[in-house]
């Protein structure tokens, strides 16, 4: 039981706060579990899992928001190319992260882990707004293609809209939390040296044949 425990739990937890969290309006812009979640799944999911399973349910979940946001939203096309291209930029960046999780020892200290939680947010703060100013997909005359305008996706963003130095603070606070929420359920759901041995059967011992009986002499 706590070897199947240590297996299953670690990824409902993941999967479960995350999807909890993109319920529209429920945490402040930029708030987002998403960098811990593809960062401590690379760190703390093995094999394929640490991959299919955070893309696969930002995928599930970006798709919703997407029907949501199209009907609920300002009026913008959340489906043109442009959006989707941004969008894949994303992707991109949750990819990064996780191959800079799989570089993090599962047993590091959580301040090594918050660490990396930063970094993981960083990078996908310069990818993400990078491709925002690349792809403009709403037309945003802010982002001229010029160094300027890339200088102003990085820092002021669009006129009417909080800055993108408030996004990016968000960002730094969400991924520090998390990743310190997801490391210390992953080293609470660790197998013990107990478990690992749980149900194990005992080495056999070669037990040695009687000796027979001599033979009766003829």
């Amino acid at each position: 039981m706590a070897v199947v425990k240590s297996k299953f739990l670690l990824p409902v937890i993941f999967v479960a706060v995350f999807a909890l969290s993109r319920i529209p309006n429920l945490m402040p812009l930029n708030f987002s579990v998403a960098y811990a979640f593809v960062f401590c799944s690379g760190i703390f999911l093995r094999g394929r899992l640490g991959w299919w399973l955070p893309l696969g349910t930002i995928l599930l979940t970006d798709i919703s928001l997407n029907f949501y946001y199209q009907q609920h939203g300002a009026g913008e096309n959340v489906w043109s190319l442009a959006n989707l291209a941004n969008l894949a930029f994303n992707y991109l960046a949750y990819i990064v992260i996780i191959f800079l999780g799989r570089r993090y020892d599962p047993k590091s200290s959580l301040i090594n882990l918050i660490g990396g939680g930063f970094l993981g947010a960083i990078l996908f703060y310069v990818i993400t707004n990078t491709a925002s100013w690349l792809f403009n997909p709403f037309q945003n005359p802010e982002y001229a293609k010029t160094l300027t305008g890339w200088i102003i996706a990085l820092t002021k963003g669009i006129n009417g809209y909080p800055s993108t130095w408030e996004f990016f603070r968000n960002s730094l606070l969400s991924a520090g939390l998390f990743t310190a929420l997801f490391g210390a359920a992953a080293k609470i759901t660790a197998e013990s040296p107990a478990d690992k041995t749980a149900g194990a059967r005992a080495p056999e011992t070669e037990v040695e044949p009687e000796g027979q009986p001599e033979e009766a002499n003829a």
